[in-house]
Order: structure tokens, then sequence, then C-alpha cells
């Protein structure tokens, strides 16, 4: 049997060279879902040439990128709403939105 140079260093040597990519190793869940819907997975599974796993795993991360996007615009517009940022009393009069010059 041939020995593994990297087990000759310390142990945190060791945990050094591999710990930077332990952060985004994929996680195994289990879901419950009907058999209707796994029926509809694996057809669009097999559609797509991917396992049901991945299907899933793909359409959970489209759906988180999707509600991050729709919070920060939200948060955007809530910050650059300058009708907001004054009291009523700030604003211009009804008469002075429908001047005419």
């Amino acid at each position: 049997m041939h020995e593994n140079p990297e087990m000759r260093r310390h142990p945190r040597q060791v945990l050094a060279l591999f710990s930077c990519y332990t952060n985004f190793v994929a996680r195994n869940v289990t879901i419950r879902i009907s058999d209707e819907a796994v029926l509809w997975a694996r057809r669009k599974a097999a559609e797509e040439n991917t396992s049901v796993s991945r299907l899933v795993g793909e359409m959970l991360e489209r759906q988180m990128r999707l509600s991050d996007e729709y919070w920060r615009a939200f948060e955007h517009w809530k910050s650059n709403r300058t009708m907001a940022a004054g009291s009523a009393a700030d604003r211009l009069s009804r008469e002075d939105v429908h001047e005419r010059r």
C-alpha cells in the first residue's frame, strides 16, 4: 500500500489544504412531493438530460436569485422615493401642481 504524503503532515496542515473548498459542497435534502409532481419532474429532467436532483436544485437556485433581485429592487425603489422622504407639508399644493405657465 502506498503512503499518502499528505498524511505525514501535521493534521492542521492537511485541514488547511482542503478547508477553503468545504463551503461550496452540495448538500443532500429529502423532500416530500406528490406522485404527480414526481412524474412531471422525471419527464422534465429527461427532456433536459439531467437528474431530478439537479433539476430541483437549479429550480430552487433560480427562485432564490429571483427573490433576491426582487428585494434588492424594492429596497432601491424605497431609497429613491423622493415623495416619501418629506412630509405632506413639504409637497406641492394641488394648485401648484396643476398651475399652467
